[in-house]
Parts: structure tokens; sequence; C-alpha cells
């Protein structure tokens, strides 16, 4: 199938399944995390917000050039239904935005929400493709700038790229104009640390779709060995019957297994 048409219908896909979400949910839209127009989050709050929840913060993909938090909220209804609140983040994608400047801007995110909410019972993190490698940068994060400490407790990966010397070499590189210093320096597996007792605390899957390109599984095994060789709690999944989009809009299912590893891990936190 042409390429364009398989993006189109994956906009479609998550479009509508944010439509359905925000109609039958209660929301808080456009909250400002930072001064950019980009800086917003769309947040899907649990019937009773009154107690301690757990909260997924979603990190959409779409090559660092588009899709944003407006399509990102179909992964909430299964999440929402069982007491988990859903945090769909926006961030500045090229022209506007710069690759470290994507990175900051989801790190300040998460300290962010977790200043808002002081009754949030961990932090999980969850992207796709672009979104899964941001989410990773997240997890080598050096918390003492930002002021706070998050409880990140498990990290949710789904096809993701960890190494991005090879998107140097690419058309998608054409907008991103990333030179080698920068792609080193935002590519996680080059930056995975010794896990601290915190970080021994956060469980990491790396989801892969059986469909996805032989790229995508190298890289994805690639930082899961880095992973698990610094002491890090890590598996990896390859998703049958997936390909690189409907690996993650599946997640609008309650059934999928991808959910039902995610509340699983959540559920046992």
């Amino acid at each position: 199938m042409d390429k364009e048409v398989v993006i189109e219908a994956h906009v479609r896909a998550v479009t509508e399944g944010t439509r359905r979400a925000q109609a039958t949910m209660q929301t808080l839209l456009h909250v400002p995390y930072g001064g950019s127009d980009g800086e917003k989050l769309d947040i899907y709050l649990p019937t009773d917000p009154s107690g301690a929840f757990p909260l997924v913060l979603y990190i959409h993909g779409g090559y660092w050039q588009f899709l944003s938090k407006e399509v990102s909220g179909f992964i909430a209804p299964p999440l929402v239904t069982q007491g988990i609140a859903v945090v769909a983040v926006g961030y500045d994608v090229v022209p506007k935005g710069h690759l470290d400047v994507m990175v900051a801007q989801v790190r300040r995110s998460v300290a962010f929400i977790v200043q808002q909410y002081s009754k949030i019972s961990g932090v999980y993190l969850c992207g796709h493709s672009a979104g899964a490698h941001l989410a990773a940068m997240v997890l080598s994060t050096d918390w003492e700038e930002y002021g706070v400490t998050p409880d990140i407790k498990g990290a949710f990966l789904v096809s993701g790229v960890y190494d991005l010397e090879p998107i140097m070499h690419t058309s998608v590189n054409n907008l991103l104009h990333m030179s080698r210093e920068v792609a080193w320096r935002n590519s996680p597996v080059l930056g995975v640390t010794a896990a601290t007792p915190a970080r021994k605390a956060c469980e990491v899957l790396i989801a892969v779709a059986q469909h996805d390109s032989p790229e995508f599984h190298r890289q994805s095994q690639e930082y899961f060995q880095a992973l698990r060789s610094a002491g890090w709690r890590v598996s990896l999944l390859d998703i049958a019957d997936t390909d690189h989009f409907d690996v993650i809009e599946k997640l609008s299912q309650g059934g999928y297994i991808l959910t039902q590893v995610i509340l699983n891990m959540i559920s046992r936190a």
C-alpha cells in the first residue's frame, strides 16, 4: 500500500479515536506547561480523581514532524475506565521545533504534571515511534535541573527509534537538519546510565510490531540489551500481526495484548 495512504489512514484512526474519547471522558484540554504555543497538555481524568491515581503520559509519534496532542487521546478509554489518568503531551514539531527543544519540552511536561498533581501514585511514560524516542530520553533526565524527582514507575516504548545516526541519512532529516553531534546527544542507546535504586524501580517495556522494518527491530533489540546490561528492569515484546501504525492504534481497545500488558504492569507496581 502507498505510504501516504497508510499514514492518512493512521491519522484518521487516531483522530476518530480521540474524538470518541473526548466525547465521553472528563477532560482538561490545552493546559499550558510552558510559554510556547506547542507546550500544552490534554488531560483525561478518571471518574473520581479525588484519591491517588496512576498517570500515563502519552507522547505521539510522527517522525518529529507531524501529529499532535489533538489526535493523541485515543489511548485514554481503556486506561481511564480503570482509574488511570492519561495526559497527551504537545511539543513543537519541526520546522518550529528542534530535536534538543523537543526533548527539553517533554522533560518539562513531566516536571509540570507531577507538580500539578500531588496525588499521583506513579508516572508511566508511553510513546510511539518518535514519541518512544522522546520518552526514552526522559529516562536519562537529570531531574535536579528541574527541581523535582518524578516517581516514574514504568515506560512503554512502542516501535521506537533509539539510535538517531541512521536517521541522518534518510529523508526524515531533510526537515530535522540534525548534525552528528545532535544525533549522538539525543540517542537514548548512547545515553544509558547505570540503574540507580530509583531507576531500578522503573519497569521498561520495549514493544515492536511484527511487521516493523528490520531497522526498528534492530534498534529495539539494541536498546533492550543496553538497558539490561546497565541493570534496568526491561522486557522486549514482539507483537504479532501488527504493523508500525496499528501497533499503537489498537491501544484504544481494552482487549488488545499491549493494553493488557500495560494495565497489568500498572496494577502490580
